[in-house]
């Protein structure tokens, strides 16, 4: 990874340390000020990939596959990661009983 990507990767946690709105310009200034040339495209792809999005949230849930858009959602989100993992079983159990039907196994 680059040092400018990481820079900008780093001003954006500090920015969300101290509860500031993480924008272009701010990136460019943190950047700036650590003496890493960061252009201004990245920085504002970062800004808007990281818009409306809780940083803090983001990271402790580094794990999960997401962050739930509300609490009220957590418990439906639960429910849904049973389901695929059952729907997800079911297709592998399907797959075994389809390689037997072919009229061999493989100890034949």
């Amino acid at each position: 990874m680059a040092s400018s990507e990481l820079a900008s990767t780093y001003a954006a946690l500090i920015l969300a340390d101290e509860g500031l709105e993480i924008t272009s310009d701010k990136l460019v200034a943190i950047c700036q000020a650590a003496n890493v040339e960061l252009e201004p495209i990245w920085a504002s792809l970062l800004a808007k990939a990281l818009e409306g999005k809780d940083v803090k949230d983001l990271l402790t849930n580094v794990g999960s596959g997401g962050a739930a858009p509300a609490a009220a959602a957590a418990g439906g989100a639960a429910a849904a990661g049973a389901a695929e993992e059952k729907a997800e079983e079911k297709k592998e159990e399907e797959k075994e009983e389809s390689d037997d039907d072919m009229g061999f196994g493989l100890f034949d």
